[in-house]
């Protein structure tokens, strides 16, 4: 979940690889929570749990069982990315970023190594117990990371990898949702099911799992496209420099808010219309809000970079990209029909923003 020089971390993980090796004389200090905090970018985390909220609710279904495997898996991944990351970029970082936890000698490289393949395991087998369409989705999740972070973002194709990965995560929660035991389709909890036929080998089959991924995929795909123009963005946070960056991913934001706004008008296959009263107003006053949010959060940041593109403006433009996903995904859970689930995921903000002050999540 992410630069020419060096990339920040974005929706997944970002960065560049270049310069020359840490100086062997440099001296160590003890490994501790602190430095794996800041390998991990701890702060970001809280931008996670939203892709899997918002994948159920896409998919028409209340969270569940699955919904929290698919959150577990994403953690994971997503650590596993970070970690990755900066095992990749350490050469990089020993000339732009000394203090990182690799270069200033508080983790080795091997530590940092070993830290990616547990995590990635981890959330393989996370994935593997909500359904083996789930673990699909999370083994070309963690496909993607992996070939990110130490091939792709070096090439043109880096912010189509980082998109296609914060869009997989979010179709993980589709499929883990749908595809495990005991989850009821949003709306219909307290109605009693009809006996469905059985399947092969006597069990009845499990309703919505193959609809999931296309149902849930246009909610991954705005998803993907706020990721995409973070991504480049975070391509020249080190040097700065750029501003037709942050002018493409503030005018990607404005679009993806109109679209999310206005989809919101038009049922999806097989729902109702929002409802008229009460119920239906506040879903769409609820919808207004989170988008209104996400704008906030994203389009400040990214119009002072676009003004003056220095390295610290370019800096705090990524950083409120990647907070911004939390209202986004809390529009599109809306949208879908959950704002319970989105005012969930809004409470995940003011976390992130708290440990953001103590641990970066560049």
């Amino acid at each position: 979940m992410p630069s020419a020089s060096r990339h920040a971390a974005p929706p997944y993980s970002l960065s560049g690889a270049r310069g020359t090796a840490p100086a062997p004389d440099r001296p160590r200090t003890r490994t501790g929570p602190r430095a794996w905090a800041e390998l991990l970018r701890i702060s970001a985390l809280f931008t996670v749990p939203g892709d899997a909220l918002a994948g159920a609710a896409a998919a028409g279904h209340r969270p569940g069982r699955g919904t929290v495997l698919a959150v577990g898996a994403s953690l994971c991944l997503y650590e596993a990315g970070m970690a990755l990351n900066d095992w990749a970029d350490r050469a990089e970082d020993a000339v732009d970023r000394p203090h990182r936890p690799i270069p200033s000698g508080r983790i080795t490289p091997g530590a940092a190594l070993a830290a990616a393949a547990t995590l990635t395991a981890s959330g393989l087998a996370l994935a593997a117990c909500a359904g083996r369409p789930a673990l699909a989705v999370a083994t070309g999740l963690a496909a993607t990371v992996w070939a990110y972070d130490l091939h792709l973002k070096h090439t043109p194709a880096g912010p189509a990898a980082m998109a296609t990965a914060r869009s997989l995560d979010l179709l993980l929660g589709a499929a883990a949702t749908c595809g495990a035991p005991g989850t009821p389709p949003a709306g219909r909890a307290s109605r009693p099911r009809p006996a469905r036929p059985a399947g092969p080998g006597g069990r009845a089959p499990r309703p919505g799992a193959g609809h999931a991924l296309p149902t849930a995929l246009p909610a991954a795909l705005v998803l993907g496209a706020h990721t995409c123009a973070v991504t480049h963005v975070s391509r020249h946070e080190a040097h700065g420099g750029s501003t037709t960056a942050p002018t493409a991913a503030l005018a990607t934001a404005a679009a993806l808010a109109a679209a999310v706004l206005r989809t919101n008008r038009l049922p999806s296959r097989g729902r109702r219309a929002p409802a008229p009263g009460p119920r239906g107003t506040g879903r769409t006053l609820a919808l207004t809000a989170f988008t209104g949010a996400y704008l906030r959060t994203a389009a400040r940041p990214l119009l002072h970079a676009a003004l003056n593109p220095s390295p610290p403006l370019t800096r705090r433009s990524v950083g409120g990209g990647i907070r911004a996903m939390i209202p986004l995904q809390a529009a599109l859970a809306t949208r879908a029909g959950a704002p319970l689930t989105g005012l969930a995921v809004m409470g995940l903000g003011p976390l992130a923003r708290s440990l953001a002050r103590k641990v970066s999540p560049t």
